[in-house]
């Protein structure tokens, strides 16, 4: 089955074709669609269906979004849906120009932030509890992705899963050549691997992304087959 993906990121459509084995994912730059909608959601689930809904005018047909990022607890969730755009503590919704720096400067602020919470509120540390969110200690950190299937008509399904985890005490631990974005500097404590040293199939099954698209085909009711 053909499945239209808002999306310009090279990187999840090979996990979407991964994950959605014996089907055909299709981007809108395959088709030569001019595709950039304005991501103004307050969360994850808002811009994931801006994206879709945008797509879904174009080609009217059922389309599948997702809009997905790391979120630090120590650091209230940041970078959370501004992690492709992040630029450091200062501009942490990204520069006012619109410019992205590399993903590795992005990992090496995000450590550096991180640890400079840390260092500089240990009265804090008290509050980094399971209950309050830190299922990881205070370097909790996990992944989040929402993902909407657009039929039309108002018909949408919508699932949002995490994958958890923490982030390493500095840059020089970065491993891994898999996965892409934060994956080098994210820890799988239960794993004791960062989620760029998983195999393609191994990081599908307990991803954020790979949870939420196997939770949306049991519910789409037969519009993906």
């Amino acid at each position: 089955m053909k499945i239209y993906l808002a999306s310009g990121n090279l990187n999840k459509k090979r996990e979407f074709s991964e994950i959605l084995k014996g089907h055909e994912i299709v981007t809108p730059k395959d088709e030569g669609i001019e595709f950039n909608p304005e991501e103004t959601g307050s969360d994850f689930y808002e811009n994931s269906l801006i994206k879709a809904k945008a797509l879904y005018q174009i080609v009217k047909q059922p389309v599948i979004a997702d809009d997905s990022g790391i979120c630090v607890s120590a650091l209230a969730g940041r970078p959370g849906i501004f992690s492709a755009r992040y630029a450091g503590p200062s501009f942490p919704h990204g520069l006012k120009d619109g410019t992205k720096i590399s993903q590795d400067e992005q990992n090496r602020f995000l450590i550096q932030e991180l640890n400079d919470e840390l260092r500089n509120h240990p009265e804090k540390e008290e509050s980094y509890t399971k209950e309050n969110g830190f299922f990881n200690g205070p370097r909790s950190a996990h992944y989040s992705c929402a993902m909407v299937l657009y039929a039309g008509n108002g018909r949408l399904y919508v699932v949002q899963e995490t994958m958890e985890g923490s982030l390493i005490e500095d840059i020089k631990d970065a491993r891994g050549n898999g996965g892409f974005g934060y994956d080098p500097i994210f820890f799988l404590p239960d794993i004791g691997k960062t989620a760029a040293e998983l195999t393609s199939d191994e990081k599908n099954a307990i991803s954020h992304r790979g949870k939420a698209m196997r939770a949306l085909l049991k519910m789409t009711d037969g519009i993906i087959k």
